[in-house]
């Protein structure tokens, strides 16, 4: 197979290196967003039996720090889906020369954030 100008080994394994870097980056945030769905859910745990051992009534009945940390964790798994995917896909494209950037990742982690944190601010302007 021939080489197109320019490109050598060199810059082939700097390409795939920065695509590794990449999905690796994907996935650190992945894992951070299942340890805090994951803290969150044994930090509803901890307030719960708090209340309980003091007999207190402060802590609502219903929390829904559980669903919260749940779907947390749930998302964090489906980024790291993706990231591998994105990560198969820019390989190929390298490997071809062909290369084509998608922002279906992106797109995804911004819409998940800010649906979350506008769902967050709603939260707490009720409990307000």
């Amino acid at each position: 197979m021939k080489q197109p100008k320019g490109t050598n080994m060199f810059d082939k394994s700097r390409e795939h290196l920065a695509n590794e870097r990449t999905f690796l980056s994907w996935i650190r945030t992945s894992i951070a967003l299942m340890g805090f769905g994951f803290v969150i859910v044994r930090f509803g745990l901890f307030l719960k039996q708090i209340t309980l051992l003091f007999k207190t009534a402060d802590y609502p009945s219903q929390s829904h720090s559980s669903v919260v940390g749940v779907v947390m964790v749930a998302i964090g798994i489906l980024l790291a889906l993706m990231a591998f995917v994105q990560y198969r896909k820019h390989e190929a494209q390298l490997r071809d020369n062909s290369f084509y950037p998608s922002t279906i990742l992106l797109f995804f982690t911004t819409l998940v954030l800010i649906v979350g944190g506008v769902l967050l601010i709603f939260y707490l302007l009720s409990t307000i």
